[in-house]
């Protein structure tokens, strides 16, 4: 089972009780269904939960039931269908429509007053236009509908709800999305799915832990090959050095760096310091081994 499924899964558990709050969220799953006309009214879906809970809904908002169930033997996408005249147009009558005048759909916030009902219209939204990819893989949700006024109308009503959805249009279908995994996963939540929610928060964790061993990886390793280039331009002047005018011309406490430095390769300049004899800053042998170098360097 996908990550959206399991979400829908979940919201649909939420109990049908309050009328306005029905009819809120059958106006959301018109808004972005497969088909909302004056002529005909089709759901379309393939989630089982979400399937069973429609007639129950719509029985709730407006005392209707579908002229057309799918069989229920049936699996896959299947379709919910309302062709009667008399109940489309109770329907519209409902959003305080006429069927047999209205040219566009638009959002009647007045069906949409109490909060509550505003949730429950995201609810249902995202119940008929809605996905969200598995937070393993990336964060996305998104919620689709074919009414361009209907989505620009969604932004300012998931605005006041504390949202900034963005908008974009794909294959006839202008979308509003998200990518950040708070907005996601508070989302889910309102709209009742605390438990899949908190998978993405999860996710989230999970990714900067990750990012930041990577970054501490890298920086060890950056710092590693730091210490070996400069390991090994220390021991290329001290070679040079040595075959022009031989290590004991060098002071002492010089001819000790090199020498420390030529038995342990590898070693970085802080464990050097600490092998010295007497021990030295890290400091002091970095000064000891850059004055060897300008030496190797003179002509």
């Amino acid at each position: 089972m996908s990550f959206s499924a399991d979400v829908k899964e979940e919201i649909c558990r939420q109990k049908l009780e309050r009328k306005c709050c029905a009819l809120a969220e059958s106006f959301g799953v018109l808004l972005f269904c497969h088909t909302f006309s004056p002529d005909t009214i089709r759901i379309s879906t393939a989630n089982a939960p979400f399937m069973a809970r429609l007639p129950k809904l719509f029985k709730k908002a407006f005392g209707l039931t579908f002229d057309v169930l799918p069989p229920e033997a049936a699996s896959g996408r299947r379709s919910l269908l309302i062709s009667d005249r008399q109940k489309i147009s109770a329907v519209y009558n409902a959003f305080g429509w006429d069927a047999s005048t209205a040219v566009s759909h638009h959002v009647n916030y007045a069906v949409l007053e109490e909060e509550c009902c505003r949730i429950a219209f995201l609810r249902g939204a995202f119940l008929a236009g809605g996905s969200v990819t598995d937070p393993d893989l990336r964060f996305h949700l998104e919620l689709a509908t074919v009414h361009h006024s209907v989505a620009r109308e969604c932004v300012s009503l998931m605005q006041e709800l504390g949202f900034q959805p963005r908008l974009s249009e794909r294959s006839g279908n202008t979308l509003l999305y998200f990518k950040q995994s708070d907005a996601i996963a508070d989302l889910l939540t309102i709209i009742g799915a605390p438990v899949t929610s908190m998978r993405v928060m999860t996710a989230k964790v999970d990714k900067e832990m990750r990012n930041t061993v990577t970054r501490q990886i890298n920086c060890d390793s950056a710092n590693a090959d730091k210490t070996v280039s400069a390991a090994q331009e220390q021991l290329s002047a001290i070679r040079r050095y040595s075959a022009r005018y031989g290590l004991d011309t060098l002071p002492e406490p010089l001819k000790d760096a090199a020498l420390l430095r030529i038995t342990n390769p590898a070693a970085s300049l802080a464990d050097l310091a600490r092998l010295s004899s007497p021990p030295v800053t890290k400091s002091c042998l970095s000064h000891r081994l850059k004055k060897i170098i300008s030496l190797a360097d003179e002509k």
